[in-house]
């Protein structure tokens, strides 16, 4: 049940401190978050000067780069994705446990960037799996992926883990893996995933 403000205040002068479990719980992932240590591009470099001491991502808990996807929970996917690539992607996806996220950083991994018209270059990768948070620019700053962290969050601040909103780990009809791609005659397939990506519908008008 909720507690008063007022005896909350009294309390917390007296050093006692009232919180829910879900709020600890919260706490402890948005203070911990491990991002999984791989780039693609570019923005990688953009990636790597954020975790040096001129900017000191250390100051987040996410200073923590992890070699294997088994021990990361944060995938930020920094550069090009390409179509041979994107397989990969998902399947490091795929084996990162739950609770996990994705910042797609920079124009190429959200929307193609400069390659969008080329064939061998995904238009975005959120086509194939959930984003989280989605940073623009070509390269985006140091700064803009700590902001983005920081969204991040506060994203994970606002998570429930009972009701109608409760975090999809522990909702039972969402899949546990995503499909991964495969090379066809012209183009991957399938070309995205519905489950996550739903393409925009064009009105067009009559002449």
């Amino acid at each position: 049940m909720p507690v008063d403000e007022g005896l909350r205040s009294e309390l917390q002068k007296a050093g006692v401190f009232i919180a829910s479990v879900e709020t600890i719980y919260n706490w402890s992932r948005r203070s911990s978050v491990w991002p999984l240590q791989f780039g693609l591009a570019c923005c990688a470099i953009e990636m790597i000067a954020t975790a040096c001491s001129r900017f000191d991502l250390a100051r987040f808990g996410a200073e923590v780069f992890r070699p294997s996807p088994r021990q990361a929970d944060l995938m930020i996917v920094a550069g090009t994705v390409t179509k041979k690539m994107a397989p990969q992607v998902v399947r490091l996806f795929n084996q990162m446990p739950e609770p996990k996220y994705v910042i797609a950083m920079g124009a190429c991994a959200i929307s193609g960037g400069p390659f969008k018209q080329g064939y061998n270059v995904l238009k975005g990768i959120d086509r194939f799996i959930p984003v989280d948070v989605h940073i623009p620019g070509c390269p985006p700053r140091p700064e803009a992926l700590l902001n983005a962290l920081m969204f991040l969050q506060r994203q994970i601040d606002n998570q429930h883990l009972t009701g109608v909103n409760k975090v999809r780990w522990y909702d039972d009809t969402d899949p546990a893996e995503y499909p991964i791609p495969r090379f066809g005659a012209h183009d991957l397939e399938p070309p995205f995933n519905r489950a996550v990506w739903h393409p925009q519908k064009i009105q067009r008008g009559a002449a």
